[in-house]
């Protein structure tokens, strides 16, 4: 046993001396994990706090392009900019110019259109109870509001804005029409009981997250999806300084000289990946802390830890040695520290990249949905989904323990074979 804290009392010497793998593993993370949380935080107000500042050019004649102009402001969702006197391609330039993520050209038969095309409606239906005829239909005309989206903004928040406008719309129309079919039956306005009730029988729609628990205490947003998957990058990053450091001893001679000396060399590798395995679980609560105490600080949604200690245990714990496993692995196997440092830098960029660090698994094609099952990272971040976002127990987090416990084995047997054939063991 003193030779094993003997061990690992000079690995832990070894690694305060690396400065740049301690870089990589501490100080990337925080910055990566501080810079996407922020960018996707200000994504997400984009669409459902802040208001989009948007420019409208109404060059309607009649009443109803005021009316849209109106609703547009007091909806809360846009800060609207009129300049009614440009021209349609005139007003396309400006928006740009002025960092107008949209521009919304009113027509100049915006009114008489939608006049016509609810007039038409309104006689169909008086129609079907025999309170019209033929000779009274409007003849329908078609306009169309067209709004211009600055090339810089992603196709998502043009189709929530479209959709948010189109629902406007659809509103104005309903009004227009509900007024005349009160005017074809002689009325002169619509009755105030059923005005009220047009505008304030709507039913309402209440937006709430699934979970797997019997309570929902997550409420999702930047801070629960990226501080646990940029933690996991970070933990599997330490391969550059694990698998790097493995080789230059390997290289240096170290290895051959514990050799002569049996159990040293098995204390060493046991003292590095313990080592290693303690600095994986130093990032994630260096990582967690920041999101939970430091976060809110700075306007970011605090990270809301999980009730269940116990299952977050298990699941870091499987990552860091999943991530220790892999990079004992590259380092057995690469030839040079550059070897190792580029192989595994590139797999771990990979392994993120189609395991849903970077994007989301579910927007991916189907193939690669199941590629993704093959990646490390993937199961890491199912377990740690699972416990911040999906209130999930020990029954959902099975296929992530059994997948991370099965590539932990797998990645020692293989390095166990590697040095048992260069008489290592």
């Amino acid at each position: 046993m003193r030779k094993l804290i003997a061990s690992i009392k000079k690995e832990f010497q070894l690694l305060i001396h690396d400065k740049v793998g301690l870089l990589l593993m501490y100080a990337m993370p925080i910055v990566l994990v501080f810079i996407i949380t922020l960018v996707q935080d200000s994504a997400f107000k984009i669409v459902n706090d802040n208001q989009l500042e948007i420019l409208v050019t109404n060059q309607d004649k009649g009443a109803l392009g005021d009316s849209l102009v109106n609703i547009l402001k007091k909806s809360g969702s846009f800060i609207v900019e009129e300049h009614n006197q440009l021209s349609e391609h005139s007003m396309q330039q400006k928006g740009i110019k002025d960092g107008k993520l949209a521009s919304v050209f009113i027509p100049s038969n915006f009114s008489e259109a939608i006049q016509n095309n609810t007039g038409s409606v309104t006689k169909l239906i008086l129609k079907e109870f025999g309170m019209n005829d033929d000779s009274l239909m409007i003849a329908n005309k078609n306009t169309q509001l067209t709004i211009y989206f600055d090339p810089i903004l992603q196709q998502n928040y043009q189709y929530t804005l479209v959709t948010n406008i189109q629902t406007i719309l659809f509103g104005m129309e309903n009004q227009v029409l509900i007024h005349n079919l009160f005017s074809e039956m002689g009325y002169d306005e619509i009755p105030d009981y059923i005005a009220e009730k047009l505008t304030g029988e709507q039913t309402p729609v209440v937006a709430k997250q699934a979970s797997l628990g019997k309570k929902q205490t997550v409420v999702p947003n930047s801070t629960q999806h990226n501080v646990p998957a940029w933690s996991i990058f970070a933990m599997f990053f330490m391969v550059v300084s694990l698998g790097g450091n493995i080789v230059k001893e390997r290289n240096s001679g170290s290895f051959v000289r514990l050799m002569t000396i049996p159990p040293s060399f098995t204390f060493t590798l046991i003292s590095k990946m313990l080592i290693y395995l303690g600095v994986a679980m130093s990032q994630l609560l260096l990582l967690f802390s920041i999101g939970y105490s430091i976060f809110p600080l700075i306007g970011l949604p605090a990270l809301q830890i999980p009730a269940s200690l116990a299952q977050l245990v298990v699941v870091a714990l499987l990552s860091g040695m999943a991530a220790v496993s892999y990079a004992v692995l590259i380092g057995t196997y690469a030839k040079t520290q550059e070897q190792a440092n580029g192989f595994g830098a590139i797999s771990i960029v990979i392994f993120a990249a189609i395991g849903g660090i970077w994007v989301p698994t579910f927007v991916m094609p189907d193939y690669m949905q199941t590629i993704a099952l093959f990646s490390p990272l993937y199961w890491c971040l199912d377990g740690f989904y699972t416990l911040f976002l999906k209130n999930g127990d020990w029954n959902e987090l099975s296929s992530s323990t059994i997948f991370l416990s099965f590539f932990v084995i797998v990645c020692q047997i293989l390095t166990f074979v590697k040095l048992k054939f260069q008489n290592y063991l």
